[in-house]
């Protein structure tokens, strides 16, 4: 961006500011937005209406005597028909407003004798001077990284953009609303902990000075959850903020946002009826219908789900899960074979998975609920009657994206200790580091049989706002801080 369009734009701030104008404005009451004014202007047969509203100039058109600006909200966009003889001395302001510029309006509501809705502007107020020229002028829209580091310009410029994180919003408001009809409670618990526990990953951590205790941002909430069921509160959940330190990559971001719900007197079949209720719901809403394209891949969602078993799927792949030999040789030849067998560490649950992820999670298009997982990967779960060695959990799946996890929640103290001491027991960095003794104390006063279940809402914006990137959905991703040679000059000059 040149210093003289800097210079051009600070010298309309000071001419404002010498005719006594406030180039940054001041309260504009009983505005209304401009899509609802719209809404209502059509809703009434285009009869003439009063119009005050406000928002961004988006584009002008001299014609000497009058002017036709284009104003932008987050609602909608409108046309202003700034006339000399109607403004009077108001029409000099527009020496002074460029694109990007904050514009109060009142006037007339009308079409044009083109048929263009328009307002027929009476007077102007100057409610903020844009000092950088819009995104649509310079290169910001070109350079992705630029566009998630400064998302401000981003939602100027990009209409598409600015609706992605208003679905996303609808979308948190739908599920709240199909939770609440079913009886379930929202609550809030503790984002920073004294154990960090409830998934198996690497957590931040801070320190609280007041007490000197080391404490951790929560990875999961789900043993504050659990123990809500211990208290009698049957049906939970928590739309929250967790944090994870750990890689990023179109799929993940280390701060992120989870739906976490528990159900008492369930199991993971009752989790599995509700996540796909839940998704057929917002899929209808949010992509027209259950057949859709995501990332140019054609995915059916209609349901029944398919339901296929861990074993099942890796056997389908020629791997056998109960042969850690045969598993290790098949891991060997894939082509990120070295750091498959540096993440598994030598633990065999591990090199599974990491083999899982691999061969299996690829060509889950349709949705699949994979269901019974090896014990060794589940701490928190129940096995399955009869089955010792398997947890009654499962994943959903749609085209290799991981949506949600859900579990049987184990309820047995003795069980769940043991399992807690076999965790901090193998020094894994992503284990807890301590056995979480009132979460055991918590169940020893009875938990009932419940399900549980946890939907990453980012991936679910992904997949409902036909996006590829995790960054795409987030307002402002985590980036690496930008030097001081790539940051822009701020703007300078006297403030007059």
């Amino acid at each position: 961006m040149s210093q003289k369009i800097l210079d051009d734009r600070l010298l309309k701030m000071r001419r404002l500011r010498e005719r006594g104008i406030d180039p940054f404005g001041a309260r504009f009451p009983d505005r209304e937005a401009i899509g609802p004014l719209l809404q209502a202007f059509e809703a009434a047969g285009r009869q003439p209406r009063p119009a005050r509203t406000a928002g961004r100039v988006a584009s002008r058109r001299d014609h000497g005597k009058a002017v036709f600006v284009d104003l932008k909200d987050a609602s909608g966009r409108v046309q202003l028909y700034l006339q000399k003889d109607r403004l009077g001395q108001g029409f000099a302001l527009l020496e002074d407003v460029d694109l990007g510029d904050l514009l109060g309006v009142e006037g007339e509501l009308g079409v044009t004798r083109r048929g263009e809705v328009t307002v027929f502007a009476d007077r102007l107020h100057y409610l903020g001077k844009a000092l950088r020229p819009p995104p649509e002028k310079w290169h910001g829209l070109k350079d992705v990284e630029l566009r998630y580091r400064q998302r401000y310009v981003d939602l100027i410029a990009n209409d598409e953009v600015l609706r992605s994180f208003q679905t996303r919003s609808a979308i948190v408001r739908e599920i709240r609303a199909f939770l609440d009809a079913r009886g379930f409670l929202e609550v809030e618990t503790p984002m920073m902990h004294p154990i960090a526990g409830g998934a198996a990953a690497r957590p931040f951590t801070t320190h609280h000075n007041a007490l000197d205790l080391e404490l951790y941002l929560r990875v999961a909430p789900e043993l504050y959850l659990k123990r809500l069921l211990v208290g009698g509160l049957d049906r939970v959940y928590e739309i929250n903020r967790n944090f994870r330190n750990e890689g990023i990559d179109t799929r993940h971001n280390p701060e992120f946002t989870m739906l976490e719900l528990y159900q008492a007197y369930g199991d993971y079949t009752d989790m599995m009826e509700l996540t796909e209720a839940l998704l057929v719901d917002l899929a209808r809403r949010h992509r027209g219908g259950l057949r859709f394209e995501w990332n140019g891949v054609a995915l059916d969602l209609s349901p029944p789900f398919r339901r296929a078993g861990y074993r099942e799927l890796l056997r389908e792949q020629g791997v056998d899960a109960g042969d850690p030999r045969a598993v290790r040789a098949r891991a060997e030849r894939l082509p990120d074979a070295q750091r498959m067998l540096a993440a598994a560490g030598g633990d065999a649950g591990k090199l599974v998975h990491e083999v899982f992820e691999a061969l299996v999670e690829p060509r889950l298009v349709d949705p699949t609920f994979v269901i019974d997982w090896p014990i060794a990967l589940c701490p928190l779960t129940k096995a399955k009657t009869g089955d010792p060695g398997t947890a009654e959990r499962f994943e959903l799946y749609v085209s290799g994206l991981e949506l949600a996890n859900a579990f049987t929640e184990l309820n047995d103290p003795i069980d769940q200790e043991a399992r807690f001491r076999a965790q901090v027991e193998t020094r894994d960095e992503e284990a807890p580091r301590e056995v979480d003794h009132d979460y055991v104390r918590a169940l020893s006063h009875g938990m009932p049989p419940a399900g549980g279940l946890g939907i990453g809402i980012d991936r679910l914006v992904m997949l409902l706002t036909d996006r590829s990137s995790i960054r795409d959905v987030i307002l402002f991703p985590l980036l690496r801080p930008e030097t001081p040679e790539d940051a822009e000059a701020p703007p300078s000059g006297p403030a007059g």
